[in-house]
């Protein structure tokens, strides 16, 4: 197994309402998983493999739950990303060299038997975390705008995390609001002004590093 180890921000969005079941053992919203995934690494390797700087994206739909599997997926990277790094994300963003059930990434390709081609595109992402806004354009593929919770009274915005102590993608995450356009062969139908989330990510082969 290949040692490898990613420190940066995820920015997610789901087809669920605010807060997403799954992060509290329930069942999707509207009975199937739809998600974009944007990542930025601040510092990572794959064995001697650089991942340092490096940008990329992932689509997920299931028909039911996640745990109910027959998903599809498919992982894009940023056209800047040599051959070496994109075999290397390509094989963290799948759940390879991976110790069992340690990611979510090992959890969502072992429930998503439909991989899709690796694509390379530029891939574009802003976040202000403190602020829980940003946006994600992946060429021909998908673009997320985030933005805060805002009180439906005052208009003020409002802010929540949810904490998980032993969970496999971060430790705490920043609660937001997400809409997604698709592009590319997998379209997502349902994540309009729904649930969002940025996180820290610090892990391992081994899972959710507690440094994160």
């Amino acid at each position: 197994m290949t040692t490898w180890e990613l420190h940066g921000y995820e920015l997610a969005n789901c087809n669920c309402d605010t807060g997403c079941p799954c992060q509290f053992m329930s069942l999707p919203t509207k009975g199937t998983c739809e998600a974009a995934v944007a990542f930025i690494i601040e510092k990572g390797h794959f064995g001697e493999v650089d991942l340092s700087g490096l940008k990329f994206a992932q689509v997920f739909k299931w028909p039911g739950a996640v745990h109910e599997g027959n998903g599809t997926m498919q992982t894009i990277v940023d056209e800047g990303t040599t051959p070496e790094q994109m075999a290397a994300i390509e094989k963290i963003a799948t759940g390879e060299d991976t110790d069992e059930m340690a990611t979510f990434w090992w959890v969502y390709s072992a429930m998503c038997p439909n991989k899709l081609q690796t694509l390379k595109k530029p891939v574009d992402i802003k976040m202000d975390f403190e602020a829980r806004t940003g946006t994600a354009n992946v060429a021909d593929v998908f673009e997320t705008e985030w933005t805060p919770l805002v009180n439906p009274v005052s208009g003020a915005e409002h802010r929540a995390r949810i904490n998980l102590p032993h969970g496999f993608e971060y430790r705490v995450a920043e609660v937001a609001k997400a809409t997604t356009k698709t592009h590319g062969e997998i379209v997502l139908e349902g994540n309009q002004d729904s649930h969002a989330h940025f996180c820290e990510i610090h892990m391992s082969n081994s899972g959710v590093l507690e440094a994160a």
